[in-house]
């Protein structure tokens, strides 16, 4: 049964957090729709089923940590945390080329502010039976992919957004090592290019399409994998 469970969605006000937010609450979830602007997650969660807003901006450890309290107060525990918010910061570049401004924008976003969102809701998740924890990746983290000439990802000069989400897969494999045993889940999702402001509105795919390996991850049984990168038609290559 899901209709108690609570799961947190950063990001969550447009794209493919939303759909997410969509997807889970159609499947009898109770979710915070995670939004850096509180109006916007109020219209965002106004359109799904059993929605409803929290601020959350990742960067911000006072935001970070007034979610992780409003959550405790309201509802004790949190079964399901989707790290969503990401950024491809304005100037990524090729690795020579990229400003060091710029790469540390999508490290405290994408890495920083992930890590500190997921850790303020560790003891919230530790509380609950069945935890699971779904990290957003790409195939541009992927080493076996980047690193094929023959790939089309090896064309991409998005060296911050690469970088952060190759990051982001260590932290998964580490997180899921370091819960094992616990009932958490650990895994990380490739919802592939999107029609999204991230993606490019020419993108094939929809965002509902993207959101489904997510929420698959986020729903797993108890016996399902941890500290894996997972795309729709399977586990991806490190």
């Amino acid at each position: 049964m899901t209709e108690n469970r609570i799961a947190l969605v950063t990001g969550a006000n447009k794209g493919i957090g939303k759909e997410i937010a969509r997807q889970l609450g159609e499947a009898g979830y109770r979710v915070l729709v995670g939004s850096r602007d509180l109006a916007r997650g109020q219209e965002a969660a106004g359109e799904l089923e059993g929605a409803a807003a929290i601020q959350l901006e990742v960067t911000d450890p006072d935001s970070v940590q007034a979610a992780a309290d409003s959550i405790a107060a309201e509802h004790g525990r949190l079964d399901v945390l989707v790290n969503n918010a990401a950024i491809i910061p304005v100037g990524d570049a090729a690795a020579s080329e990229i400003e060091f401004g710029v790469l540390r924008e999508g490290f405290e976003t994408n890495v920083v502010g992930l890590l500190a969102v997921t850790q303020a809701m560790l003891p919230l998740l530790r509380k609950a039976e069945q935890a699971r924890v779904v990290n957003l990746s790409t195939s541009l983290a992927s080493f076996t992919l980047v690193g094929d000439p023959e790939s089309r990802m090896s064309t991409k000069r998005t060296f911050a957004y690469n970088a952060t989400k190759a990051a982001v897969n260590m932290v998964t494999v580490m997180l899921a090592n370091e819960l094992r045993g616990t009932g958490i889940l650990v895994n990380a999702a490739d919802p592939g290019n999107c029609a999204t402001d991230m993606g490019g509105w020419g993108a094939a795919r929809t965002p509902a399409q993207g959101a489904a390996v997510a929420v698959r991850l986020a729903t797993l049984d108890a016996d399902g994998p941890t500290g894996q990168v997972h795309t729709e038609e399977g586990q991806l290559p490190w």
